[in-house]
């Protein structure tokens, strides 16, 4: 995540012209001490009222908030290894940009997850895959019933296998190329009916954002692969 305050801009404010009719009485360094102590004071009331009547305080995490901030850090990690396989041997400058910017966005994206959980007091890693998931409407990938381990689940949330990741590492040129947009857009997919999900259940906002966040850009880059792909003639 970029640090705001390193690119805040100073702006300096101009004076109204004309003559000052008086000049304002100096405060005293006591009285100074006391203006601060007062509006400190008054600022903890408040907080402390708004706080009291919820208007500031955020809901606890829920089970989905949980889960979400745990599965999609598995899920941010693989594509992360994808796309830095990729940046490392394509020869294509669209492809490395956007490999590139996948790897950094979900990096960037992964810490944050981790953070939240770290926040909460919660475990980094905890049940089963996609648990979380089953009471969400209209989503396939909820129901984990079915699903006998790790990999059924991973591949419910559009995950490559791992020999489909050897294959993307045994792969060169063209062919390399057209592979990870293949696994890429399946593994975005998998990743916006996540997000989908988590928005349906989810209570807390820094957790909406996020995910909204990931959707936009998400479903761009699923956009921007489907032109490579058709520039680059995949089948």
């Amino acid at each position: 995540m970029s640090d705001e305050g390193g690119f805040a801009d100073e702006h300096g404010r101009d004076t109204p012209g004309g003559a000052v009719a008086e000049k304002a009485p100096a405060r005293r360094p006591w009285a100074l001490i006391v203006l601060g102590i007062v509006a400190v004071a008054a600022l903890a009331f408040a907080i402390g009222r708004f706080t009291a009547f919820g208007t500031v305080a955020e809901p606890a995490p829920n089970a989905a908030d949980i889960g979400f901030a745990r599965d999609m850090q598995v899920h941010h990690a693989q594509a992360v290894e994808m796309a830095m396989d990729i940046y490392r041997v394509t020869d294509d400058p669209e492809l490395r940009i956007l490999s590139y910017d996948i790897a950094t966005g979900q990096s960037a994206q992964k810490g944050e997850m981790y953070d939240w959980l770290a926040q909460w007091g919660e475990p980094q890693a905890g049940g089963p895959l996609m648990e979380w998931m089953a009471d969400s409407d209209g989503h396939a990938h909820g129901d984990t019933g079915a699903a006998e381990g790790d990999a059924e689940r991973e591949a419910a949330m559009g995950m490559a296998s791992p020999e489909e990741l050897r294959q993307l590492e045994a792969s060169s040129g063209t062919a390399a190329d057209c592979l990870f947009l293949a696994l890429m857009t399946r593994h975005h997919q998998g990743a916006v009916q996540m997000v989908d999900a988590v928005l349906e259940l989810g209570s807390r906002p820094n957790v909406q954002n996020t995910a909204a966040s990931m959707k936009e850009t998400q479903s761009a880059e699923i956009d921007a692969m489907a032109s490579l792909q058709a520039r680059l003639q995949c089948r």
